[in-house]
């Protein structure tokens, strides 16, 4: 049975933490991780430090900053681009880490991470604690508590918003009062890495009704005037590593393509995705990148790997989706998958060529150094039907 979070409301962290000792917590610079500060700050403790690690998220260094001194928290970023790309986005990419069909995984991805940082940061501060802000009608709760917990994480840890919830018209006028009016005009909420950005609740809590202000998106809409044009991708053991023949890290090259291909109006998902108890949430995303990079990896896969192992791999995939999506991402499960996507993505060599048009893309070139794949069927016909032949020949029973 797994261990239960220690921190799960308010009152408990009054009743367990220390007021004179560190304390980090989780900062996004949105209105939760902003009102746990002004808690924090306004109940007497005196040694608070706000973690937030850098992903590429919307949300400035520099608002962030500003918050952070406003509420009295020491602000820790930590630029973990790099990281996240190489060690998070690209094994998803080999994984074909979809939900359920609907979308692609994206803040999922980024929460191990967080909690690896953040429970370092509290090791390093001699921290009493490690306090998030995710509530019961978001993954990200199962998601940072599990991750917490694989990581044998020695102090306590939890979201007092688990057990008690605050109304956010309550946050918004309590930061108001004490003088933090950054906050004010948030309709949503909202996570943004360099992958993925990703709103719900708010004006996104009804399924039924939830018509999305144009100006919420910001790399998926259609530039004026664009035109159709093409663009290659190429895929070296399974890394996304060149745009138009040109290298790039793996950062730059998503950057590229949430720019280039949201142009087009291509990328943006809306899906139920469940919680604890299997109820369902509305999300909302846009994510260019993924959109075409996850397309192209399946057709070079296609090019390279033999059918029947695409159908394993397939399978194995919604379970390595699974894994990740319960917090489980540092779980023995989840990590043998990926010792079995990494070898398929070692045969994943290839460049794909897509024309882009705006609200779409079509293949116009897939090319694979050690592929499968026939250019020429009527040839391959005709040597097949004479090997099969000549065998037949070679066979036969010999006649009096």
């Amino acid at each position: 049975m797994s261990t239960p979070p220690t921190i799960r409301s308010f009152r408990e962290m009054e009743r367990k933490l220390r007021r004179d000792a560190p304390v980090v917590t989780l900062f996004s610079g949105g209105l939760d991780s902003a009102y746990l500060l002004l808690w924090l700050r306004d109940n007497g403790f005196t040694d608070i430090h706000a973690v937030s690690i850098d992903l590429a998220e919307s949300e400035t260094s520099d608002q962030k900053a500003e918050l952070a001194e406003a509420l009295g928290a020491k602000l820790h970023i930590l630029d973990c681009q790099e990281e996240f790309a190489r060690d998070f986005v690209a094994p998803a990419i080999s994984a074909q880490a979809v939900y359920l069909d609907l979308h692609p995984v994206s803040s999922t991805l980024s929460r191990p991470l967080i909690a690896q940082r953040a429970t370092e940061l509290a090791e390093r501060l001699g921290a009493q604690a490690v306090i998030h802000t995710a509530n019961r009608s978001q993954n990200t709760l199962r998601r940072l508590n599990g991750a917490l917990r694989l990581l044998n994480y020695s102090g306590l840890y939890g979201s007092p918003y688990d057990l008690e919830p605050v109304d956010r018209d309550d946050k918004q006028a309590a930061l108001a009062a004490a003088g933090v009016d950054l906050l004010k005009d948030r309709s949503v909420s909202g996570d943004s890495n360099l992958w993925c950005r990703e709103f719900e609740s708010g004006i996104l809590d009804d399924p039924e009704n939830h018509r999305v202000p144009g100006d919420l998106f910001r790399w998926s809409s259609v530039r004026a005037g664009v035109a159709p044009s093409e663009i290659s991708i190429g895929i070296e053991s399974g890394i996304p590593v060149a745009v138009d023949g040109r290298p790039m890290t793996l950062v730059e090259l998503i950057a590229e393509l949430n720019q280039r291909v949201g142009a087009y109006g291509i990328g943006r998902y809306s899906g139920l995705e469940h919680l604890d108890n299997g109820e369902k949430v509305l999300e909302l995303r846009e994510m260019p990148a993924a959109w075409i990079l996850l397309r192209t990896y399946r057709h070079i896969e296609a090019a390279c790997l033999d059918a029947e192992l695409l159908r394993e791999k397939q399978h194995l995939e919604q379970v390595w989706v699974r894994e990740a999506l319960e917090g489980r991402w540092f779980g023995d499960l989840r990590l043998a998958l990926q010792t079995f996507m990494d070898n398929c993505a070692l045969r994943t060599t290839g460049n794909v060529t897509w024309e882009l048009h705006t609200g779409g893309a079509d293949t116009r070139s897939i090319v694979a150094p050690r592929s499968l794949y026939l250019r020429d069927r009527e040839r391959w016909e005709e040597q097949s039907i004479a090997a099969e032949s000549s065998a037949h020949a070679l066979f036969a029973p010999a006649t009096v």
